[in-house]
């Protein structure tokens, strides 16, 4: 089966036992009950199951991205730059993309990966500015 990243507009009961394995401290009724047109969760299915997820905030052409975590075992095989890559994608009218520095993880990994996903650092999170054809 083929990894597929996609919106999540509402989540099935499998889809909140792996939310909760991406993101084990996030009340995900609570984000369930914030979905609407400008905050959206992006996720990495795979089988069935979610490998990874975001969150994303969309304010005119600016998308504000949180939370981008892949779950350990699936971690180093390109599934993290792929969820992101593709959320820009799906995401055309957004030129301006800003990524939290959350620091969940060890900042010398996430800031070699943000830089392979050509986004520089900044303050407090990682910027990239999108020229649309």
């Amino acid at each position: 089966m083929k990894l597929t990243i996609l919106p999540l507009q509402h989540f099935s009961a499998q889809d909140r036992i792996d939310l909760q394995k991406i993101w084990p401290d996030e009340d995900i009724s609570a984000l369930a009950a914030r979905l609407n047109s400008t905050h959206r969760v992006y996720a990495a299915r795979f089988n069935d199951r979610l490998l990874a997820a975001l969150q994303l905030e969309i304010t005119g052409t600016q998308g504000k991205i949180r939370r981008l975590n892949v779950r350990d075992v699936t971690r180093r095989r390109g599934v993290g730059g792929y969820l992101l890559e593709e959320t820009l994608t799906q995401n055309p009218s957004v030129d301006h993309w800003w990524v939290a520095d959350d620091g969940y993880d060890e900042q010398q990994v996430i800031a070699a990966f943000m830089q392979a996903c050509d986004f520089r650092a900044q303050a407090d999170g990682w910027v990239k500015n999108v020229e649309h054809d």
